[in-house]
């Protein structure tokens, strides 16, 4: 059977089915030659409106129908939006799998996890690597960022070169890894790039996104200025931020506890690979409590105020080992991802109730982001020189105001792209040339269900409507053998008032039953319907609302 976006050996697409109109869950395929070739397969997380559900990640339907034609995944950093859904979709892709040394590093403990470190092996590419993907040739440019190792992939095919940058910026001073390898971009550039696929976190964000080496300098004045226990939310895999806070804290005296598995998990990954040599032995958090006040900080996990966390459980008093007392202090140093203000605000305001202190990126340089800024952005472009911009890693607006800005830079061509647009690069004008299924696969405990199905649907209705069972039971002639049980769930507030509601509509249950003639009542369906029916409508006359109504009918 013809596959009609199979690609052809004279075409490049460029297939994004997670990343492009979002932040986070990024998942980019190329095709050429009747092959695909996938950068990156990440997750984001839920909130509010995922009840239930943690961990969502792109719905891979359309490749997972080309597996044989997808010739390998290339993981440009280790950052759970880049990576992430590896351990839940491999086994669908059961595909190469290709990363630098630290990258590796964390994903096999992932995949060790998920019980497919055996079955998923990691070729390693070394740091500035080639591969060859045939029809692809890979090559990795070196970038700096908030984690060790992140890559620029270049996609190189007999219709030209495309650069995928990942997340990425410029920093003279990343303190842990390389810097930016510009050289090799410059000689790219003066090669011929067809098109570069970028971020576009900071799009709106002028100047430059500050360097490590500044934080490093804040955060030693800051932490210098606190006289008691301290506290320190940051990303688990900003290693360069774990190796600045544990030397500040070094220099004023104080030993460096870590209070989440992450931290560890990550700093085990990063010493593999040469990274936080030199550093004395971190604390466990269970020895916490033995250091006096004033001689421990601790890097915690939480900064974006998930749940149950480490900074959460604290800030609640339901930590098993450690505590904050007023006088204390928590400094937040991460960014606000988009969506989890409320939540951040939450553990904030928590925190400020025990009196601790709270210091922000508002009030003092704590953080820098590992995103690049537009003068950053201007710099990428004057030294790629592509034809054609496509701008990912962004909301729609920040896609939006890419483009403009690449037009700006005198890029010839700049496409709005979205998840499922699939967009030909190669050969004539870069163009949309068709629109595949895509989508979200949510992980509910161990199953994983599209998030665009009845299931969160109803999970709102429950959540916002209430719920009410009616229980029937009848011998097999259709007569009732007891009266209708009707319980509610999360409806009237107090037992009496929910006692006397459930009493009526099981009268106005039985009585619609009586109503039916014997072959209604052998008609399963329509007693169903019948008995939903009598209940609802009791509620919503008495309470004016519509809560969801299940009936269950049993036949003895």
């Amino acid at each position: 059977m013809t596959d009609a976006f199979s690609p052809k050996s004279d075409e490049l697409l460029f297939l994004a089915l997670g990343g492009a109109g979002e932040i986070g869950m990024n998942l980019n395929l190329y095709g050429h030659a009747g092959k695909w070739l996938m950068v990156d397969l990440g997750v984001t997380f839920g909130d509010e409106s995922t009840p239930g559900i943690e961990v969502i990640m792109p719905d891979i339907s359309f490749i997972k129908e080309r597996t044989r034609d997808l010739v390998g995944l290339v993981l440009t950093h280790a950052h759970e939006d880049h990576i992430g859904a590896v351990p839940y979709l491999w086994p669908q892709l059961k595909c190469p799998l290709y990363a630098t040394p630290f990258t590796a590093s964390v994903l096999r403990r992932k995949l060790e996890e998920a019980g497919l470190a055996r079955e998923a092996p990691i070729t390693l590419i070394p740091m500035s690597g080639k591969v060859s993907l045939a029809p692809f040739e890979v090559e990795l440019i070196t970038l700096t960022h908030s984690i060790p190792e992140p890559n620029a992939v270049v996609v190189r095919t007999p219709l030209g070169a495309v650069l995928h940058t990942g997340d990425w910026k410029l920093d003279p001073t990343p303190l842990v890894g390389e810097v930016t390898d510009e050289a090799a971009l410059r000689r790219l550039g003066e090669g011929g790039v067809l098109a570069m696929v970028c971020d576009s976190t900071n799009v709106f964000v002028e100047g430059a996104s500050g360097s490590e080496g500044d934080v490093r300098e804040s955060l030693r004045e800051v932490i210098g200025g606190l006289k008691n226990r301290i506290a320190v939310g940051c990303f688990a895999s900003n290693v360069a931020r774990l190796e600045t806070i544990t030397h500040v804290a070094m220099e004023h005296g104080r030993q460096v506890a870590l209070v989440g598995r992450s931290l560890w998990r990550m700093v085990a990954s990063a010493q593999e690979n040469g990274y936080l040599k030199g550093l004395p032995e971190f604390v466990a958090e269970h020895d916490v409590g033995y250091f006096p006040r004033d001689k421990i900080l601790m890097i915690c996990t939480g900064s974006q105020g998930e749940p149950r966390s480490a900074l959460a459980r604290i800030a609640r008093k339901e930590h098993p080992h450690v505590t904050l007392d007023p006088g204390d202090a928590v400094i937040f140093s991460s960014r606000t991802i988009p969506g989890n203000e409320k939540a951040i605000a939450r553990l904030q305001n928590e925190l400020t109730h025990l009196d601790v202190r709270v210091i922000t990126d508002r009030e003092e340089a704590v953080h820098v982001s590992g995103h690049p800024a537009r003068d950053e952005l201007i710099e990428m472009y004057q030294m790629v020189r592509p034809q054609i911009a496509i701008p990912v890693h962004g909301e729609a607006r920040h896609i939006k105001e890419h483009v403009a800005l690449a037009r700006e830079c005198q890029v010839p061509q700049a496409l709005e792209a979205a998840n499922g647009a699939m967009i030909r690069l190669a050969p004539g004008p870069a163009e949309i040339v068709a629109a595949v299924p895509c989508g979200r696969l949510g992980l509910d405990g161990k199953a994983l269900v599209r998030l665009e199905g009845d299931i969160l649907r109803h999970r709102h209705r429950m959540s916002f409507n209430g719920l009410i069972m009616v229980s029937v039971v009848l011998d097999k002639q259709g007569a009732l053998l007891a009266l209708p049980q009707v319980s509610l769930e999360g409806l009237l507030d107090g037992a009496g008032l929910a006692d006397d509601a459930s009493a009526r509509m099981s009268e106005a249950v039985t009585d619609a039953i009586e109503g039916l003639s014997r072959g209604q009542l052998q008609d399963t369906e329509e007693l169903t319907e019948v008995c939903r029916l009598a209940a609802r409508r009791w509620f919503h006359k008495a309470y004016d609302k519509k809560p969801v109504t299940k009936v269950h009918v049993v036949r003895l």
